[in-house]
């Protein structure tokens, strides 16, 4: 199996990328963590102009109807550039689970949406500032009656929160927790990507002893296992968009997990002391990446699945 994407899926991630480089993310993840939502929201409404909140929202309710190759492309650009907010509840899941007469609101981005489904992912992201809050519990899904919280994450813009299960609004197809996995691991090789980028231009900057760290072969070492790794991972990500089976989307998330995480650490180890700090922006996206490692499930969880998909027993 081999993927490619289409011209129209480059052109669409060139858009993204676009729009998003001039957003001053950074700043509205920093606003975004103490509270402060409507710089994050403005980007949220600009990504609703490109259509992101519609791809998975059928077309006669107002959507896309795109597929799950095409939210990977999206979800990609939205980690490289650290995007905060409940996306992978609101694109990627919420479509699958949100009554009809939801869809709409979410394909047009006036509606937010979280989802929390124990055990994985037991509390709801962004619960405070999504209009819609679901519960998956007993291959059901329901409305959240009430919410507390926040609970504290590594990632100061992650606001989680703890659901009460209400009101039941039917069955929840098990393709939602495939999606929303995926596009946890499409954000991770989004942000290792970043995290490499940013590594090698200033490792390329960088002096000692008189010359560009870059120049030494241990630092020059350090990030082609980083590129590898993503390289690896990536197509992963993308061959398990197309299939869509457990075994392969927790694949995925192990491969973008750990290549995303050894781009943090190189990324930190690169910058030295300056990456510790709290106005240095790699930060955002050192605890972003730690943060998703965990999220929907970790990397002993995923193993297993892939085990049982393959099949294998003693001898």
């Amino acid at each position: 199996m081999r993927f490619a994407p289409t011209a129209e899926q480059k052109q669409f991630a060139e858009s993204l990328h676009d729009l998003l480089a001039g957003a001053d993310t950074p700043a509205a993840v920093r606003e975004w963590g103490e509270g402060r939502h409507e710089p994050g929201l403005k980007i949220w409404r600009d990504l609703a102009d490109l259509g992101v909140p519609a791809l998975l929202v059928p077309e006669r309710d107002g959507g896309l109807g795109a597929s799950a190759a095409d939210l990977v492309v999206a979800f990609e650009v939205l980690g490289y550039h650290a995007v905060p907010g409940p996306l992978v509840e609101s694109v990627a899941v919420a479509p699958r689970l949100a009554p009809r007469e939801s869809l709409p609101a979410l394909a047009s981005g006036e509606l937010l949406a979280t989802v929390a489904s124990p055990p994985l992912v037991p509390y709801a992201l962004d619960a405070d500032v999504a209009g819609l809050v679901l519960r998956v519990r007993d291959g059901g899904v329901e409305r959240a009656r009430s919410v507390a919280g926040p609970v504290r994450s590594v990632d100061a813009a992650r606001r989680l929160f703890r659901v009460r299960a209400g009101e039941a609004l039917g069955d929840a197809p098990g393709e939602a927790f495939e999606l929303g996995l995926l596009a946890v691991s499409a954000q991770l090789a989004g942000a290792g990507r970043w995290l490499l980028e940013q590594a090698s231009a200033y490792a390329r900057q960088r002096e000692q002893y008189g010359r560009a760290i870059g120049s030494f072969q241990a630092v020059k070492h350090l990030l082609a296992d980083v590129a590898t790794r993503l390289e690896l991972a990536r197509p992963l990500v993308h061959g398990a968009a197309v299939t869509m089976t457990a075994c392969d989307v927790s694949a995925a998330k192990v491969a973008a997990g750990e290549a995303a995480y050894l781009a943090a650490r190189t990324a930190l180890q690169v910058h030295g002391a300056i990456g510790y700090t709290a106005e240095h922006d790699l930060g955002l996206w050192l605890t972003r990446v730690r943060a998703l490692t965990g999220a929907w499930g970790g990397a002993a969880w995923h193993r297993a699945r892939v085990l049982a998909g393959l099949d294998v027993r003693d001898g």
